[in-house]
């Protein structure tokens, strides 16, 4: 959580800093704003897999069979879904304020589903940074520049996909779709396969 807060601080002064030299604000700084912060995000990611990297291997330098009693893949997990809960905070926040009212969601022509497909929103972007912390650290830790590569593409989709709202029709479905995607890939980078579904269904051991 501290890094994609540190994220959101420095992107924060970025905003603050281009507005300000630009004199100006529209469309094209709010998309530049928004591919830096998601650049922002991911740098701290890689700080944080660092981090918890010297962590591990401390924590395996002071244990007496000479591991580590976390592994780097509950890390990930936990630092993705970190970074999910956090964002979608404060990505909710402001929409459950407004949700108190006074007002009527739609009296002026806008979409009455406003709400509902925000929380969808969120959902969606919890689920992903959690999917992208573990296919990250993964990816950092086999050195694949493929798979990091694919998963800050895949942020900078998903961030530019929100700006097609209030069409919602063209941003929450592609961003489902992407989220099941992710999902999939990070349930097979964490070792996952249809064999253990199947066992786990039937609830049979090795």
């Amino acid at each position: 959580a501290f890094f994609w807060l540190l994220s959101l601080l420095l992107a924060s002064l970025l905003w603050f800093v281009s507005v300000k030299l630009s004199g100006r604000e529209g469309a094209a700084p709010l998309l530049l704003g928004a591919a830096a912060a998601v650049l922002l995000q991911e740098l701290c990611r890689f700080a944080c897999f660092k981090v918890l990297k010297k962590v591990d291997e401390g924590l395996a330098t002071l244990s007496k069979d000479g591991r580590s009693p976390i592994s780097l893949r509950q890390m990930a997990y936990v630092s993705g879904l970190s970074f999910g809960i956090t964002s979608g905070i404060f990505s909710i926040v402001n929409i459950l304020a407004d949700s108190a009212g006074p007002g009527t969601v739609g009296i002026h022509g806008d979409s009455p589903y406003y709400f509902i497909t925000s929380a969808f929103l969120t959902m969606a972007l919890v689920l992903l940074h959690t999917f992208w912390g573990i296919i990250f650290f993964d990816a950092c830790e086999r050195r694949c520049t493929r798979g990091l590569a694919l998963v800050v593409g895949s942020h900078l989709l998903t961030s530019g996909l929100t700006f097609l709202n209030p069409w919602y029709e063209a941003s929450l479905g592609p961003i489902f779709i992407l989220t099941l995607c992710t999902g999939l890939w990070a349930f097979g980078t964490a070792g996952g396969s249809l064999c253990n579904i199947l066992k786990c269904l039937s609830c049979k051991g090795e």
